[in-house]
């Protein structure tokens, strides 16, 4: 054999060799990279809701961390989580999957923060509620668009009863009744459930035709009802007596709602002392302050506010780069 054949054959066998070598360390990347999200929605063994404070999603971060009150500093170390909420015994995580469509992984955790069911679904994640016993959780999902300022969404919003393991992937499914008359469309939406403490009554938004409307649902039953018009992402109060809710103001698409609180007695309302458009599910943080998230300031991705409920006093920085607050006791 030419010396300059066996040259050309080494070189090739040494190209071989690169390609697959770098191939199988391009692979194990890949692999290493789809499992790092994973990993990184444990919560440190220190970081559990044992303690009582406000919980919430530190943007600069993405994990959750907690707020003890007063001038001490924010304890960090919880899961990573898109959204995030706690109550009872339970909290849940959203957390977006990597790839291409988007896929969301809905994490039911323990109060120690140990995973004890995961689901995946469809979409990108949205909005994220616990029952107060933390039995009932439910998520919705954007599965097409990611603003509700725009007619171009649709999302997907289930409920999982913990008592059963029963998982209802799509609530659009429930008999809907609209001024007294069952009511079919196909571009029905829901999102932004909330549960009343008897775990079986339960809130939310529903869209269609370009109206929206607050639903009481009825799980026993399988029925939901509007009561109202123009009610989004409803909050149900700690005693189960108001629902704090964003009330769409403005055609303009940078402002178009405000915060308001209605009384399910009489179905009055009054609007918050907060004049900023806030996109945001609500969190009440006792039965006399509401807390939520607007644009962060400072180059902050978001920060978490909170106003009387009653309509007085002034809105307050609560959390500074925060999100998803949830207040656990």
């Amino acid at each position: 054999m030419k010396p300059r054949t066996r040259q050309l054959r080494l070189v090739l066998v040494v190209a071989a060799v690169l390609l697959l070598g770098g191939g199988s360390l391009g692979y194990v990347l890949h692999a290493r990279q789809r499992e790092a999200p994973a990993a990184q929605a444990h919560a440190d063994a220190s970081f559990t809701l044992a303690r009582p404070g406000l919980y919430f999603r530190d943007t600069a971060t993405g994990r959750v961390a907690r707020q003890p009150g007063g001038k001490v500093p924010r304890v960090a170390g919880g899961p990573s989580c898109e959204r995030f909420y706690a109550a009872g015994d339970r909290a849940l995580c959203l957390r977006k999957l990597p790839g291409v469509p988007a896929r969301t992984q809905a994490l039911v955790l323990d109060r120690q923060l140990n995973e004890i069911r995961k689901v995946t679904l469809a979409g990108i994640p949205n909005r994220a509620r616990v029952s107060a016993s933390g039995q009932l959780l439910s998520w919705t999902t954007f599965a097409t668009g990611d603003s509700y300022a725009t007619s171009a969404f649709s999302t997907r919003t289930g409920i999982l009863d913990l008592r059963t393991g029963s998982l209802v992937k799509s609530v659009e499914e429930i008999p809907l009744t609209i001024d007294g008359a069952r009511y079919h469309s196909p571009d029905v939406n829901y999102w932004g459930v909330n549960f009343a403490r008897d775990d079986n009554r339960f809130y939310a938004t529903v869209s269609s035709k370009g109206s929206t409307y607050l639903v009481e649902g009825d799980l026993r039953k399988w029925s939901a009802k509007a009561l109202r018009k123009n009610v989004e992402c409803p909050s149900l109060s700690p005693d189960n007596t108001r629902i704090a809710f964003k009330k769409k103001v403005s055609d303009d698409p940078k402002a178009p709602w405000r915060l308001y609180v209605l009384n399910l007695a009489d179905l009055r309302e009054h609007p918050l002392a907060e004049t900023r458009s806030v996109d945001d599910q609500a969190a009440w943080l006792d039965d006399s302050t509401i807390g939520y998230a607007l644009p962060g300031e400072d180059g902050r991705k978001s920060d978490i506010w909170s106003a009387p409920a009653d309509g007085t006093g002034s809105p307050r920085l609560t959390v500074p780069g925060g999100s998803s607050p949830a207040s656990v006791r």
